[in-house]
């Protein structure tokens, strides 16, 4: 399923860790209504998109970068398998 993801920070990093806590907004990239929040942590993030999405590993860095420096990231149109959504708890009928 195509999906937007957007990344907001839900706190500040605590001490020297790159271990954001991040809300990870999923929403269906052509229109339909399903707008999903799902709070991970910023290194989980990226390994669950690493290993579930279609993303290249250049738009994947550029993500990544993204979320370390301002917590705010956004992916357009990115191919989310289906295990990934029902893991996460975004339920398809």
């Amino acid at each position: 399923m195509r999906m937007n993801l957007t990344t907001q920070p839900t706190a500040a990093p605590s001490g020297f860790t790159r271990n954001i806590p991040v809300a990870l907004t999923l929403k269906p990239s052509y229109g339909l209504p399903g707008e999903y929040v799902y709070a991970t942590d910023s290194s989980s993030l990226i390994r669950l998109l690493s290993s579930a999405t279609d993303l290249a590993v250049p738009d994947l860095r550029r993500f990544e970068k993204d979320v370390y420096s301002t917590g705010v990231a956004r992916l357009s149109g990115v191919n989310v398998n289906d295990s990934l959504l029902e893991t996460i708890g975004y339920f398809i009928d």
